[in-house]
Protein backbone atom coordinates (compact mmCIF):
# COMPACT_ATOMS: atom_id res chain seq x y z
CA UNK A 1 0.00 0.00 0.00
CA UNK A 2 1.42 4.01 -0.67
CA UNK A 3 1.99 5.72 2.13
CA UNK A 4 1.08 8.76 3.15
CA UNK A 5 3.85 10.87 1.93
CA UNK A 6 4.00 8.72 -2.01
CA UNK A 7 0.42 10.03 -2.05
CA UNK A 8 1.15 14.02 -1.23
CA UNK A 9 2.30 16.40 -3.25
CA UNK A 10 4.97 18.05 -1.05
CA UNK A 11 8.19 18.50 -2.45
CA UNK A 12 6.58 17.24 -5.97
CA UNK A 13 7.67 19.12 -9.49
CA UNK A 14 4.26 20.21 -11.21
CA UNK A 15 4.42 22.00 -14.69
CA UNK A 16 0.94 23.76 -15.13
CA UNK A 17 0.71 24.78 -18.95
CA UNK A 18 -1.94 27.56 -18.91
CA UNK A 19 -0.92 27.79 -15.31
CA UNK A 20 -1.52 31.73 -15.21
CA UNK A 21 -5.22 32.17 -14.78
CA UNK A 22 -8.23 30.21 -14.77
CA UNK A 23 -8.45 26.58 -14.35
CA UNK A 24 -4.71 26.34 -14.19
CA UNK A 25 -3.77 29.13 -11.72
CA UNK A 26 -6.94 27.99 -9.31
CA UNK A 27 -4.44 24.04 -9.11
CA UNK A 28 -1.54 26.01 -9.12
CA UNK A 29 -2.61 27.53 -5.82
CA UNK A 30 -3.66 24.55 -4.51
CA UNK A 31 -1.39 22.59 -5.20
CA UNK A 32 1.23 24.83 -3.56
CA UNK A 33 -0.94 25.18 -0.38
CA UNK A 34 -0.28 21.16 -0.75
CA UNK A 35 3.59 22.12 -0.70
CA UNK A 36 4.12 21.24 -4.38
CA UNK A 37 6.65 22.93 -6.27
CA UNK A 38 5.52 25.21 -9.37
CA UNK A 39 6.60 25.56 -12.48
CA UNK A 40 3.32 27.67 -14.64
CA UNK A 41 3.66 27.84 -18.37
CA UNK A 42 1.72 30.52 -20.67
CA UNK A 43 1.30 33.07 -23.80
CA UNK A 44 0.92 35.71 -21.29
CA UNK A 45 3.94 36.76 -19.49
CA UNK A 46 2.34 39.65 -17.57
CA UNK A 47 0.01 37.34 -16.46
CA UNK A 48 2.41 34.71 -15.14
CA UNK A 49 4.18 37.89 -13.36
CA UNK A 50 1.04 38.43 -11.79
CA UNK A 51 0.14 35.29 -10.61
CA UNK A 52 3.63 34.21 -8.98
CA UNK A 53 3.15 37.00 -6.84
CA UNK A 54 0.14 35.08 -5.26
CA UNK A 55 2.09 31.61 -5.35
CA UNK A 56 4.66 30.56 -3.17
CA UNK A 57 8.90 31.62 -3.13
CA UNK A 58 10.37 29.54 -5.88
CA UNK A 59 7.41 29.10 -7.88
CA UNK A 60 9.13 29.79 -11.85
CA UNK A 61 6.61 30.90 -14.81
CA UNK A 62 7.77 31.02 -18.56
CA UNK A 63 5.89 32.36 -21.47
CA UNK A 64 6.10 30.10 -24.15
CA UNK A 65 3.56 29.80 -27.53
CA UNK A 66 2.13 26.44 -26.89
CA UNK A 67 1.37 26.58 -30.40
CA UNK A 68 5.16 26.05 -31.48
CA UNK A 69 6.35 22.60 -31.17
CA UNK A 70 10.09 23.63 -30.99
CA UNK A 71 8.96 26.81 -28.28
CA UNK A 72 7.14 23.34 -26.46
CA UNK A 73 10.51 21.37 -26.91
CA UNK A 74 13.13 23.65 -25.77
CA UNK A 75 11.45 24.62 -22.49
CA UNK A 76 11.14 20.87 -21.34
CA UNK A 77 14.50 20.30 -22.29
CA UNK A 78 15.15 23.27 -19.97
CA UNK A 79 13.01 21.75 -17.26
CA UNK A 80 14.43 18.54 -16.78
CA UNK A 81 12.81 16.08 -14.69
CA UNK A 82 9.29 16.91 -13.59
CA UNK A 83 6.53 14.55 -11.31
CA UNK A 84 3.66 16.08 -12.47
CA UNK A 85 2.04 17.76 -16.09
CA UNK A 86 -1.26 19.52 -15.94
CA UNK A 87 -2.50 21.45 -19.48
CA UNK A 88 -5.21 23.33 -19.08
CA UNK A 89 -4.21 25.90 -22.12
CA UNK A 90 -6.99 27.37 -24.25
CA UNK A 91 -8.54 30.71 -25.35
CA UNK A 92 -12.21 32.01 -25.20
CA UNK A 93 -14.59 28.98 -26.31
CA UNK A 94 -15.70 29.07 -30.09
CA UNK A 95 -19.58 28.75 -30.37
CA UNK A 96 -20.64 28.78 -34.11
CA UNK A 97 -23.51 26.54 -35.78
CA UNK A 98 -21.94 24.20 -38.49
CA UNK A 99 -23.17 26.08 -41.63
CA UNK A 100 -21.97 29.76 -40.50
CA UNK A 101 -18.42 28.40 -39.16
CA UNK A 102 -15.30 29.49 -40.95
CA UNK A 103 -13.03 26.27 -41.44
CA UNK A 104 -9.91 28.36 -40.49
CA UNK A 105 -11.05 29.65 -37.09
CA UNK A 106 -12.13 26.05 -36.36
CA UNK A 107 -8.97 24.66 -37.52
CA UNK A 108 -7.26 27.10 -35.06
CA UNK A 109 -9.18 26.35 -32.33
CA UNK A 110 -7.98 23.04 -32.52
CA UNK A 111 -4.19 24.61 -31.88
CA UNK A 112 -4.34 25.23 -28.42
CA UNK A 113 -6.71 22.75 -26.90
CA UNK A 114 -5.39 19.76 -29.16
CA UNK A 115 -2.11 20.30 -30.85
CA UNK A 116 -0.52 22.19 -27.80
CA UNK A 117 -1.24 19.08 -25.49
CA UNK A 118 -0.45 16.72 -27.96
CA UNK A 119 3.10 18.74 -28.25
CA UNK A 120 3.48 18.98 -24.54
CA UNK A 121 2.85 15.28 -23.66
CA UNK A 122 5.21 14.22 -26.75
CA UNK A 123 8.31 16.39 -24.97
CA UNK A 124 7.43 16.28 -21.16
CA UNK A 125 6.69 12.93 -20.61
CA UNK A 126 10.44 11.67 -20.97
CA UNK A 127 10.76 13.54 -18.15
CA UNK A 128 8.35 12.53 -15.80
CA UNK A 129 9.82 10.41 -12.67
CA UNK A 130 8.69 7.28 -11.68
CA UNK A 131 4.97 7.91 -9.90
CA UNK A 132 4.31 10.65 -12.04
CA UNK A 133 1.25 11.83 -14.05
CA UNK A 134 -0.05 14.04 -16.66
CA UNK A 135 -3.51 15.25 -16.45
CA UNK A 136 -5.38 16.75 -19.80
CA UNK A 137 -8.53 18.70 -19.83
CA UNK A 138 -11.42 18.76 -22.15
CA UNK A 139 -15.12 19.51 -21.30
CA UNK A 140 -18.74 17.90 -21.61
CA UNK A 141 -19.63 19.50 -24.61
CA UNK A 142 -18.77 16.08 -25.86
CA UNK A 143 -21.17 14.45 -23.41
CA UNK A 144 -24.10 16.53 -24.19
CA UNK A 145 -23.23 19.28 -26.75
CA UNK A 146 -25.54 22.34 -27.01
CA UNK A 147 -26.41 23.96 -30.46
CA UNK A 148 -23.56 25.60 -31.81
CA UNK A 149 -20.90 23.74 -29.64
CA UNK A 150 -19.60 21.09 -32.56
CA UNK A 151 -16.35 22.58 -32.35
CA UNK A 152 -16.06 22.20 -28.65
CA UNK A 153 -17.39 19.09 -28.54
CA UNK A 154 -15.01 17.35 -31.42
CA UNK A 155 -12.10 19.29 -29.71
CA UNK A 156 -13.30 17.60 -26.37
CA UNK A 157 -13.15 14.27 -27.87
CA UNK A 158 -10.04 14.30 -29.75
CA UNK A 159 -8.99 14.92 -25.96
CA UNK A 160 -10.61 12.26 -24.43
CA UNK A 161 -9.25 9.47 -27.83
CA UNK A 162 -5.90 11.01 -26.89
CA UNK A 163 -5.88 10.67 -23.10
CA UNK A 164 -6.79 6.76 -23.45
CA UNK A 165 -3.86 6.17 -26.10
CA UNK A 166 -1.34 7.91 -24.01
CA UNK A 167 -2.30 5.78 -20.68
CA UNK A 168 -1.46 3.09 -23.09
CA UNK A 169 1.16 3.83 -25.16
CA UNK A 170 3.15 6.06 -21.98
CA UNK A 171 2.47 3.45 -19.28
CA UNK A 172 3.57 3.10 -15.85
CA UNK A 173 2.88 7.01 -16.10
CA UNK A 174 -0.63 7.89 -14.91
CA UNK A 175 -2.91 9.76 -17.77
CA UNK A 176 -6.53 11.49 -16.84
CA UNK A 177 -8.24 13.97 -17.96
CA UNK A 178 -10.44 16.06 -16.01
CA UNK A 179 -13.90 17.63 -17.84
CA UNK A 180 -15.32 20.53 -16.65
CA UNK A 181 -18.98 22.04 -17.15
CA UNK A 182 -19.66 25.43 -16.75
CA UNK A 183 -17.67 27.34 -14.80
CA UNK A 184 -16.59 30.99 -14.14
CA UNK A 185 -13.02 31.46 -15.56
CA UNK A 186 -11.58 33.64 -18.17
CA UNK A 187 -12.99 31.14 -21.19
CA UNK A 188 -15.99 33.57 -21.15
CA UNK A 189 -15.00 36.97 -21.38
CA UNK A 190 -15.82 37.46 -24.65
CA UNK A 191 -19.17 37.74 -23.78
CA UNK A 192 -20.66 40.82 -22.34
CA UNK A 193 -20.19 41.24 -18.35
CA UNK A 194 -24.32 41.54 -18.20
CA UNK A 195 -24.66 38.54 -20.81
CA UNK A 196 -22.58 36.75 -18.59
CA UNK A 197 -23.94 36.92 -15.18
CA UNK A 198 -27.42 36.06 -17.24
CA UNK A 199 -25.52 32.79 -18.78
CA UNK A 200 -24.36 32.00 -15.38
CA UNK A 201 -27.54 32.69 -13.36
CA UNK A 202 -29.41 30.79 -16.07
CA UNK A 203 -26.90 27.40 -16.66
CA UNK A 204 -26.65 27.50 -12.68
CA UNK A 205 -30.39 27.32 -11.85
CA UNK A 206 -30.79 24.60 -14.33
CA UNK A 207 -27.97 22.30 -11.92
CA UNK A 208 -28.41 19.66 -9.42
CA UNK A 209 -26.26 21.86 -7.41
CA UNK A 210 -27.88 24.93 -8.28
CA UNK A 211 -24.60 26.71 -9.16
CA UNK A 212 -21.96 26.89 -12.06
CA UNK A 213 -18.61 26.13 -10.90
CA UNK A 214 -15.60 27.89 -9.60
CA UNK A 215 -12.21 27.29 -10.65
CA UNK A 216 -11.37 26.47 -7.26
CA UNK A 217 -13.93 23.44 -7.53
CA UNK A 218 -12.12 21.89 -10.17
CA UNK A 219 -8.81 22.25 -9.07
CA UNK A 220 -9.54 19.77 -6.03
CA UNK A 221 -10.23 17.07 -8.71
CA UNK A 222 -6.38 18.05 -10.87
CA UNK A 223 -4.76 17.59 -7.24
CA UNK A 224 -6.65 13.94 -6.69
CA UNK A 225 -5.50 12.55 -9.94
CA UNK A 226 -2.24 13.51 -9.61
CA UNK A 227 -2.03 12.37 -5.89
CA UNK A 228 -4.16 9.20 -6.70
CA UNK A 229 -1.79 6.22 -7.91
CA UNK A 230 -4.13 3.51 -9.54
CA UNK A 231 -6.20 5.45 -12.19
CA UNK A 232 -5.15 5.57 -15.52
CA UNK A 233 -7.02 6.60 -18.68
CA UNK A 234 -10.31 8.13 -17.05
CA UNK A 235 -12.16 11.15 -17.71
CA UNK A 236 -13.60 12.32 -14.99
CA UNK A 237 -16.65 14.82 -15.26
CA UNK A 238 -17.15 17.72 -12.71
CA UNK A 239 -20.14 19.77 -13.72
CA UNK A 240 -22.25 19.99 -11.39
CA UNK A 241 -24.93 17.53 -12.59
CA UNK A 242 -24.64 18.85 -16.58
CA UNK A 243 -25.08 15.93 -18.34
CA UNK A 244 -27.86 14.54 -16.40
CA UNK A 245 -30.56 16.96 -16.67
Amino acid sequence: METISNLSLKNKRVVILGGSSGLGFATAKAAAAEGATLVIISSNQQRITDALKELPAGSKGFAVDLTSEQHVKDIFAELGEIDHLVYTAGESLLTVNLLDAVLTDAKKFFELRFWGAFTAVKYASPHINTGGSITLTGGVASLRPRKGRSIAASVCAAMEGFMRAMSIELAPIRVNMVSPGVVKTNLWNDMAAADRESFYNSIGNSLPVKRVGEAEDIAQTYLYLMRQQFGTGQMVVVDGGAVLV
